[in-house]
């Protein structure tokens, strides 16, 4: 059983994004969402520097250093894409207009408290950044994620040890092994990589997980059956 590789995990995350709907992609792995994000789909994805209908990653050779995304990466821009000041940009993202935030994250606890920013440790300037104005501000917010961390210990787990973003923001998660939606009565297991069961499941999360009828199968492509 091999774990769905960034981009498997990435066209997952696309697929289930909301019709039509408003949609801010995090720093990091959830930028590459855009790559695989349906057209006909009509999601219009929001950057928190100031950019509305943020499309694809542009080729390579093709790039335009003045047209970035949060995380100073090139982008490209879809038709009828706008641009505006980074207080307009901060006000749509706390002020409910975003359907789902998309973010990476360290750790999600599940009662779906969510660790997500730098503290330093790697190296990288710490701080919260945006990500604390998308948790409280964002209708949905969904994680990103590998399932375990590279020492294979769970990031799905009781209590967050690491610094919190915002409590009881997470409402669904998206690991390279599965989807979890938090629900009143704990981890629900929506979808399961395909050759994975609940039990193996079980052994590399922190915390109890059940399953709400017959999960879905996700294929090594990122699809869902």
């Amino acid at each position: 059983m091999i774990p769905l590789s960034r981009d498997a995990l990435a066209r997952m995350v696309a697929l289930h994004l909301p019709s039509e709907g408003f949609v801010n992609l995090g720093i990091g792995a959830p930028t590459h969402v855009a790559d695989f994000l349906p057209t006909e789909s009509g999601v219009i994805l929001h950057s928190e520097n100031g950019i509305l209908n943020v499309g694809p990653k542009p080729a390579v050779g093709q790039e335009d250093w003045d047209l970035i995304n949060a995380g100073k990466m090139p982008i490209s821009l879809r038709t009828g894409g706008s641009y505006f000041d980074s207080s307009l940009s901060f006000a749509m993202m706390r002020g409910g207009h975003l359907d789902v935030a998309v973010l990476g994250a360290f750790q999600v606890s599940k009662d779906g408290d969510l660790a997500n920013w730098s503290t330093g440790d790697n190296g990288s300037p710490p701080g919260i950044g945006g990500a604390i104005d998308l948790a409280v501000g964002a209708k949905s917010i969904w994680v990103m994620m590998d399932h375990t961390t590279k020492e294979g210990q769970p990031r799905i787990v009781e209590r967050c040890v690491y610094p919190l973003t915002a409590r009881n923001v997470v409402t669904r998660i998206f690991t390279n092994l599965t989807i979890i939606d938090i629900v009143e009565d704990g981890l629900a297991v929506r979808a399961l990589l395909e050759g994975l069961s609940i039990e193996a499941l079980q052994e590399v999360t922190d915390s109890p997980i059940h399953a709400l009828g017959a999960p879905r199968i996700i294929r090594q492509d990122g699809s869902v059956v």
